[in-house]
């Protein structure tokens, strides 16, 4: 199957330029340069998502935050913003990674495989996977540390599934409290803070791992 890029920058030469390169890589490449054309543009389902931040009326950032819990594609923002705290609100607003302008067409290419790469790992990598001593079985549903099952709850076990099954990815607590219990949801993403202490308890009762890590200012991702 070929890979989908949806790209959005409102500078026509850039759009230009990268749609060329991609389509000459063996891409299809749709184009937007507002986040209203963008929107339009999710129809075509694309595999990956080339966001620019600086955008008039809505921004990359805002319109980040607004399909990020209707798609689960990999999000690469566009960037000239290269401070700490610049990284950590594209992340918490749902990006997953990002790229300073100037780039080379090189660079943002391996980036793009990169998560593409990982991406199709974790939709076709089987029903179980290895971390350290942890054994978990998707299937089963159990969770195994030197043949020793470890007790999860239903709860429990959903998010380490989430996370291992997304290893690295950092993602809010907002964002797995959505992605878990629903959008509709009655009650706070704090219950979530609950579940993670559990499961880091269980986990530290059976491995000397900390599996699950906390991103300050972020939220949570699980460490391969």
């Amino acid at each position: 199957m070929i890979p989908k890029i949806l790209l959005v920058d409102d500078e026509a030469a850039i759009n230009n330029l990268i749609k060329l390169h991609f389509q000459t890589e063996g891409y299809l490449v749709y184009t937007a340069s507002d986040a209203e054309e963008a929107a339009q543009m999710l129809s075509h389902a694309p595999d990956l998502i080339l966001l620019d931040i600086n955008m008039p009326e809505v921004d990359g950032l805002e319109f980040c935050k607004k399909v990020r819990n209707h798609i689960d594609c990999p999000i690469i923002f566009l960037t000239s913003r290269v401070t700490e705290q610049d990284k950590i609100i594209g992340l918490r607003a749902g990006g997953d990674d990002y790229i300073t302008k100037p780039f080379s067409l090189d660079e943002l290419t391996a980036r793009v495989e990169a998560h593409l790469r990982r991406e199709n790992r974790t939709r076709h990598g089987g029903n179980a996977r290895i971390f350290g001593d942890l054994f978990i079985d998707y299937v089963g549903r159990c969770v195994y540390c030197n043949e020793q099952i470890i007790p999860f709850s239903k709860k429990e076990f959903d998010i380490i599934e989430f996370l291992s099954l997304n290893a690295g990815q950092v993602f809010d607590r907002e964002r797995i409290y959505e992605r878990l219990w629903g959008y509709d949801a009655e009650g706070s993403s704090d219950i979530l803070k609950e579940h993670i202490r559990r499961i880091r308890t269980k986990l530290a009762a059976a491995t000397s791992k900390n599996y699950i890590e906390t991103v300050w200012g972020c939220g949570y991702k699980w460490v391969s």
